[in-house]
């Protein structure tokens, strides 16, 4: 069995690949957290450490792109290994594990997968929590306990998301025979073995004034508002719309099966956690990590209904859904077509929602596709900027960039390694080099811009000029102008230190 296991992770990586058009440049969050590995902390604005640990192993390795790339698609394929684990551990044989393979891999998780950013490993985090869970109820033996909490630490140090896993299985926990569990003293030995790996990002985070409390206020304002609750709720069946049926199987057997019955709690954990997340007007992908265990019990389940007689023929049915169902989604929801064929076809993005941006409105292509352009062609605009300028002058120039994107792409593609693109978005702000004199500055601005004339750093400054404009209309930025400020006439440091000192101020 462990062959077919095989197969299926080559599969997974060999698929993982195909899916991004090389019309693509990696997305916005990508160059952020790319970034980090040059600043390695317990602690970042918006994410913890995890995710510049994995970027500082890809900068070692020469920060291609491939492996910018393998590690999300790495994190998937775990997840199936885990999920192939859970369905032996119960009981289940080939067409359970195939089954829960297949679904699993067919699905959503795919398409976090092209992404380098937290939530491939939460998915895998939440299911691994969960199999280990099931281990030590099946065995009773202290250590899958301990393994549990170090593997939610880790999660945790990984996306603050793993939280609402705690908040749906607690009181699903509560309303079964193993709350029993929360009288014993190896469970607070637990708590305390994971509350020692969290401590140093907490500590981190109360050193900065909680940060991520803003960053959560902040989504709320911008983004979350306009989440509807029907909606998230209707793409949790799209997730694994080919494998629902599975999911179907799983909580009926959670409910009625007697063999699961000691895993009846399981049932309520989604029901929890799906009215948690609900509440709290999450984004539909937050969920995501709950399903691939619930593939496992639906697996097993729908094995034992389909083994005998006639209904054994009915297994081939079973796993040719979520292939089917897989097509459609192959053809419109992952970014391996170039956006000119998406403009000339829109009518699937559209029925599917994909046009719809988390600013309330329909746009030309999806808004992750959208932070994926446009990226490489600024950095190299902002090179053929510096080439004009002596090479004398970069010691003392600093580039200040609107957004994170802006400055991680320049960081990335530029191939002017003198100079480094900051911003006062995100954690850039903090990693300004105060100390660094600073005679010439570099602006990047996006294209919503309010002053395009500079008139407030134009008395500033000897010289101010326009120096280059990129446009990508189907980008977020669709333009983006690049002014030179040289030879100031105040302190640079100063001023700059107090923008920081005022970003800071905002976001904590």
């Amino acid at each position: 069995m462990k062959y077919s296991l095989y197969l299926f992770i080559l599969i997974k990586f060999v698929l993982q690949y195909s899916l991004i058009d090389p019309s693509y440049d990696l997305q916005r969050d990508e160059y952020l957290h790319l970034d980090q590995a040059h600043h390695l902390a317990w602690g970042y604005m918006s994410v913890p450490p995890f995710t510049s640990w994995i970027s500082w192993i890809i900068l070692q390795l020469g920060n291609h792109a491939f492996l910018v790339h393998f590690f999300p698609a790495l994190f998937g394929a775990l997840t199936i290994v885990v999920v192939w684990k859970t369905i032996e551990s119960l009981g289940g044989k080939y067409f359970a594990l195939y089954l829960g393979a297949i679904s699993v891999l067919l699905s959503a998780v795919l398409r976090l997968n092209t992404l380098f950013q937290p939530n491939s490993f939460d998915v895998l985090a939440w299911t691994t929590c969960y199999y280990l869970l099931i281990r030590f109820i099946q065995t009773d033996q202290s250590k899958w306990l301990y393994y549990l909490s170090v593997m939610w630490a880790i999660g945790f140090l990984n996306k603050y998301n793993i939280l609402f896993l705690i908040l749906g299985l607690l009181p699903a926990i509560l309303l079964s025979e193993h709350r029993k569990l929360f009288f014993q003293k190896r469970f607070y030995l637990a708590l305390c073995l994971g509350f020692v790996i969290i401590l140093p990002n907490l500590i981190w985070q109360y050193n900065h004034q909680f940060p991520v409390i803003h960053h959560m206020k902040l989504l709320s304002t911008i983004q979350l508002v306009h989440v509807n609750r029907l909606d998230f709720l209707r793409s949790q069946m799209l997730f694994f719309v080919g494998s629902f049926f599975v999911l179907i199987a799983s909580c009926w057997a959670l409910l009625f099966y007697p063999p699961f019955s000691k895993f009846r709690f399981f049932f309520w954990n989604l029901v929890f956690t799906l009215a948690i997340f609900t509440y709290f007007k999450a984004k539909d992908y937050y969920a995501i990590g709950l399903y691939p265990i619930y593939l496992s019990f639906g697996s097993v389940y729908v094995a034992l209904v389909l083994q005998h007689g006639w209904k054994k023929y009915l297994q081939l049915i079973a796993l040719a859904l979520p292939c089917l169902a897989f097509i459609p989604m192959y053809l419109y929801v992952f970014p391996n077509h170039n956006p000119k064929s998406i403009i000339q076809n829109p009518s699937p993005y559209e029925k599917l929602g994909l046009l719809h941006w988390e600013d309330g409105k329909d746009h030309h292509i999806p808004q992750d596709f959208a932070d994926m352009l446009g990226w490489k062609q600024l950095a190299l605009k902002l090179d053929s900027v510096l080439a004009t300028l002596p090479k004398t002058s970069l010691d003392s120039t600093i580039i200040l960039c609107d957004n994170y994107g802006q400055a991680g792409a320049i960081n990335y593609y530029s191939q002017n390694r003198a100079i480094e693109a900051y911003s006062m978005n995100a954690d850039y702000a903090r990693w300004i080099p105060l100390n660094k004199p600073m005679k010439h500055v570099i602006l990047v601005k996006e294209y919503d811009d309010e002053d395009p004339n500079r008139t407030e750093e134009r008395p500033l400054f000897d010289t101010l000029y326009l120096a280059g404009v990129h446009l990508n209309p189907l980008a977020r930025e669709h333009k983006v102008s690049i002014y030179v400020l040289k030879n100031a006439k105040i302190n640079i440091n100063k001023r700059v230190q107090d923008e920081v000192m005022e970003a800071m101020q905002t976001a904590y």
